[in-house]
């Protein structure tokens, strides 16, 4: 007996472990474990990605709709709206955001061209007169004036695998721009812009 085949030792061996039952549900769990936590961390990632997108999508859009409400503006009025977006992105971390408020004109001839632009470090962003070529075709009517806002807020993953990726590869910059028309009169001129 002592003298068996190697590999009729090793198919013996293998029969027995196989109708062993003992300690499965252990070896299964310690198998599963770490693809049910890189799950649950990947939702929870996701779930805040988009949470901190919508959120993005609501001040961008929110901003340009107060501007358009008001019959003109100055420096100071717009620099309130970096306010406007922080209050909308609570609880999040909004520091690094940065906005752009542009006046458009539409002339007769459906051409769109900067009326006048500002940038919460107080620079002017786009030229006056400079052409305008990412408007809408819907929104593009002759003798009409349209104020873009354009946000963008880097969000930075915190759980998933921050020791395994880069730093470029872990963060994502969420853009968003929104064109509204002007609600009151011809359009909105800036004082001071």
């Amino acid at each position: 007996m002592a003298l068996r085949n190697p590999f009729t030792r090793l198919a013996l061996t293998a029969r027995r472990l196989i109708r062993e039952r003992q300690g499965a549900g252990a070896i299964e769990f310690a198998i599963l474990f770490p693809v049910l936590v890189m799950l649950y961390i990947g939702a929870f990632e996701i779930t805040i990605g988009l949470s901190v997108s919508k959120r993005a999508t609501r001040a961008a859009g929110s901003i340009a709709d107060l501007v358009t409400q008001q019959q003109s503006v100055t420096k100071s009025t717009l620099g309130e709206m970096r306010s406007v977006a922080n209050a909308i992105f609570v609880p999040y971390n909004s520091s690094s955001l940065t906005l752009k408020i542009t006046g458009i004109t539409v002339d007769a001839s459906a051409n769109a061209t900067v009326l006048w632009s500002w940038a919460q470090d107080g620079s002017v962003p786009y030229a006056k007169n400079a052409a305008v070529s990412d408007i809408p075709s819907d929104m593009k009517t002759a003798n009409s004036f349209l104020v873009r806002s354009e946000l963008s807020i880097p969000y930075t993953m915190f759980l998933f695998a921050p020791n395994f990726m880069p730093d470029g590869v872990r963060t994502i910059n969420i853009s968003r721009s929104y064109f509204y028309r002007q609600r009151q009169g011809d359009s909105i001129p800036c004082g001071d812009c």
